[in-house]
C-alpha cells in the first residue's frame, strides 16, 4: 500500500547553477553521473541530499556497494541496506517495494551501479536492472541520483542506461577542478547545455575555448572505440595485438622488438598509406603507439587519407626535431572516418554501379551530376549512425569541421587544393539535430568527389583510373565563443618559401604567412574582394605598402566566423565582429586610423569605428613570430 504524504514536485539538485545548466530538474528525472572516482560523485550527492531535507520530500539511500558512504552526516535519510549477491530478482524486488511504499515525489540516492555487474558477473544484467528501475522511478515522479564508473562496461550496459535515463552527465576532474559534460538532457535544450562546464565556486561556467576543451577531453579514453570491446575481425584483432605488444614490453623496448616492427608495418599499410614514398616517411616518424592511438580514434576501417596523414606526420616531425612543440601544439583530439566507409556508402546507396558505368563510358564528366545527387540523398546504416552519435557526444556543442582526406589528396605531386569540400558544423541544437547536420556534412564531402572541378583535375593529371576513396578528418574548430559568434582571433596559412620578396633584405627561404583575423578560411580560400596580411618571417614588420593610405586600402575588411545563432559559416565586416564581441584586445591586431578620427572630430561624428587590421603589435610586441 502506498504511503500517503504531502507531495512536492518542485525538484532541484541543490545547486542553483546546475539547475540552470540543465534547465531545471523535472519530476521523474533519473540523473546518471559517469565518474572516474566515487570522490567525484559525492560533491553532487551532498547538496542534493540537503535540498531533499529542506524541501521535506523524503530521502531514501540504497546502500549496496563497498565504496565509502555517500551522504553527509547531518542529513536525515531512510537507509536500505541491500545485498545484490542474493540475486537479481530479490534485489530489484526490495527496491520496488520501497518505491511503492514512498509513492510520488520522493528523492533517491543509489550507490555506484558499477559494483552490481561485479556481483552479477554481467553487464547485460546491469543494463536490465536500469531499464526496469528507471521507468518505475519516473512513473512516481521522483528525482534519483545514480553513479556509473566510466569506461568499465560493455556497450550493452551503457547504451541501455543512456537510452533509458533522462539525464546523463560525464564528470571529469582536471587540475582539481570538476567539470560536467551533459550527454543527454531529455526534453530540455539551451545554446550551451551540451558544452563542457567548469564548476567554479557557485557557478557552472561553459568552457568555450578549443584549447582548454581539447586538453581535458583529449586524454579521455573513448570506450566505444576500444578494440577489446568490439568483435574481433582482422582489423580489430591486429590493433588489439599491437596494443598488447605495447603493454607487454617495457617503455622503449617494444618499438625495437621484431613483433612490434612487423605489427607497425602492417598497421601502416592498413590505416596510413600504401604509397611507397609516404610509407618510407611514416616508418621514420610513427611508432607502434602512434598507430594504436590512430586506431582508437577511427570510425570504420580503411585508410585515413592524405590530409590526416599529413597532419599527424607534421606533428610527429615537429616534435621529433624540437621538444618545445609538445607544449606549443594544441592537444590533438580529432577523429578519422576510414575510407572503407565511403565505399560501403556508395554500394549501399546504389552509387557504385553508376560511377563504374560512367568510367566505362568515358563520359564521367558529363554524367557526374546525377551520381552526386544520389550521394547527397543516401542513408547511413544504424551502427555507423550510432558511432557518429558517440563522437558528437564527445564534442558536445563545440563547433567542428568535416574535412576531406581522400587517398590521393595531399599526396606527393597531388595537392587537390580546393577540389574537395570541407564543411563546418556549428554543432548547435538538440542531439538529433546535430547528428543530422553532421551526416549532411559527410554526404556533402562524399558528393564532392563527383564535382566537375575534382574530376577535371584528376583527368588532367592522369588520375581518373586510380583508386580514389574518400576518408574524412573530423576536427574541433580552433577558437572561442564571443556572443553568438565563434572564431579564433588570428589564423592563417604558412609557406616554407616566400615568393613575395619585395625588398632585398627579405630572405625567401625563411618562409611567409598569410595572416587574418577570424577563421583561417579567408587566408586559404583567397577572396577577390578582400586582402590578408602577408608576413615575411625574417622581416615581419616590413610591409610592401609605402603609406597608411595604402595600408588601409589593402587591409582585411571581412571576417569569417561561425554564427551559432544562424548555425552556419558566414562572413561579416570586421567592424560588426569587433563591436559585437566583448574583451577583444583590438590594439594587438589593429591600428587606429588617425586621419579618420580627425575628420570625425571636425564633423562632430560620434562612435566612428577607426580600427584597421594591421597586426602591428602582434608582430612587433609579442612572441608570435618566434
Amino acid at each position: 500500500m502506498k504511503m500517503q504524504k504531502k507531495v512536492h514536485l518542485s525538484m532541484s539538485t541543490g545547486l542553483d547553477a546546475l539547475d540552470a545548466t540543465l534547465n531545471g530538474v523535472l519530476p521523474g528525472d533519473n540523473i546518471v553521473f559517469q565518474v572516474d572516482s566515487i570522490n567525484d560523485y559525492i560533491p553532487f550527492v551532498h547538496p542534493f541530499s540537503a535540498e531533499s531535507n529542506r524541501a521535506d520530500r523524503g530521502l531514501i539511500y540504497f546502500r549496496f556497494a563497498e565504496h565509502k558512504w555517500l551522504l553527509p552526516p547531518e542529513v536525515k535519510a531512510e537507509i536500505h541496506q541491500l545485498h545484490p549477491e542474493d540475486g537479481f530478482e530479490t534485489f530489484i524486488s526490495e527496491i520496488f517495494d520501497v518505491i511503492e511504499h514512498h509513492g510520488v515525489g520522493a528523492c533517491y540516492v543509489f550507490d555506484c551501479l558499477s559494483e552490481l555487474s561485479v556481483d552479477w558477473y554481467s553487464d547485460r544484467m546491469l543494463g536490465n536492472f536500469f531499464m526496469l528501475t528507471c521507468p518505475y522511478l519516473y512513473e512516481y515522479k521522483t528525482a534519483t541520483y545514480f553513479a556509473l564508473q566510466r569506461d568499465h562496461h560493455m556497450a550493452i550496459a551503457t547504451e541501455s542506461i543512456h537510452t533509458t535515463a533522462q539525464v546523463v552527465l560525464d564528470v571529469y576532474r582536471n587540475k582539481e577542478i570538476l567539470y560536467i559534460h551533459p550527454l543527454k538532457v531529455w526534453k530540455r535544450y539551451s545554446p550551451t547545455m551540451f558544452m563542457l562546464h567548469a564548476w567554479e565556486g557557485d557557478n557552472f561556467k561553459p568552457v568555450t575555448g578549443s584549447t582548454v576543451i581539447s586538453e581535458i577531453m583529449g586524454s579521455v579514453p573513448q570506450n566505444w572505440l576500444d578494440f577489446s570491446m568490439q568483435n574481433l575481425d582482422v582489423w580489430t584483432r591486429t590493433f588489439t595485438q599491437a596494443q598488447e605488444c605495447i603493454q607487454d614490453n617495457s617503455p622503449g623496448s617494444g618499438a625495437d622488438s621484431r613483433d612490434a616492427s612487423l605489427l607497425r608495418d602492417r598497421l601502416l599499410r592498413m590505416a596510413i598509406t600504401r604509397d611507397i614514398r609516404l610509407l618510407n616517411r611514416a616508418q621514420r616518424y610513427f611508432d607502434l603507439t602512434d598507430l594504436v592511438d590512430v586506431g582508437k580514434r577511427m570510425i570504420g576501417t580503411g585508410l585515413i587519407g592524405g590530409k590526416s596523414v599529413g597532419m599527424l606526420l607534421a606533428r610527429a616531425i615537429l616534435k621529433r626535431h624540437d621538444p618545445r612543440w609538445t607544449e606549443l601544439l594544441e592537444t590533438h583530439d580529432s577523429f578519422f572516418i576510414g575510407s572503407d566507409l565511403f565505399y560501403s556508402y556508395l554500394i549501399a546507396n546504389g552509387c557504385w554501379w553508376m560511377r563504374r558505368k560512367l568510367k566505362l563510358s568515358g563520359v564521367i564528366l558529363d554524367g557526374s551530376e546525377e551520381v552526386r545527387r544520389k550521394i547527397l540523398s543516401g542513408v547511413f546504416p544504424d551502427d555507423i549512425k550510432a558511432r557518429f552519435s558517440n563522437m558528437l557526444d564527445y564534442f558536445g556543442q563545440s563547433p567542428i569541421i568535416v574535412r576531406s582526406s581522400s587517398l590521393l589528396e595531399d599526396a606527393y605531386g597531388n595537392a587537390f587544393s580546393g577540389k574537395y569540400e570541407s564543411v563546418f558544423c556549428a554543432n548547435q541544437g538538440s542531439p538529433p539535430d546535430r547528428l543530422e547536420e553532421f551526416m549532411n556534412a559527410v554526404r556533402t564531402v562524399y558528393a564532392s568527389t563527383m564535382r566537375r572541378e575534382a574530376l577535371a583535375y584528376r583527368k588532367h593529371w592522369g588520375l581518373l583510373g586510380q583508386d580514389e576513396q574518400m576518408a574524412l578528418l573530423v576536427q574541433r574548430v580552433s577558437g572561442d565563443r564571443n556572443g553568438n559568434l565563434y572564431y579564433p582571433q588570428i589564423a592563417g596559412v604558412g609557406f616554407s618559401f616566400n615568393p613575395y620578396a619585395w625588398t632585398h633584405d627579405i630572405d625567401p627561404r625563411q618562409g611567409m604567412i598569410r595572416l587574418v583575423f577570424g577563421l583561417g578560411t579567408r587566408a586559404v580560400d583567397r577572396a577577390d574582394d578582400d586582402y590578408t596580411r602577408v608576413v615575411a618571417l625574417n622581416a615581419p614588420e616590413k610591409r610592401p605598402e609605402s603609406s597608411f593610405d595604402e595600408v588601409r586600402r589593402y587591409a582585411q575588411r571581412r571576417v569569417d566566423v561561425l554564427d551559432l545563432h544562424e548555425n552556419q559559416h558566414v562572413s561579416y565586416s570586421f567592424e560588426d565582429v569587433a563591436t559585437a564581441g566583448e574583451g577583444i584586445p583590438l590594439e594587438i591586431f589593429a591600428s587606429r586610423d588617425e586621419q579618420m578620427e580627425q575628420r570625425a572630430r571636425q564633423h562632430n561624428m560620434k562612435n566612428v569605428f577607426s580600427w584597421v587590421l594591421t597586426f602591428n603589435e602582434l608582430l612587433a610586441e609579442t612572441a608570435f613570430v618566434d
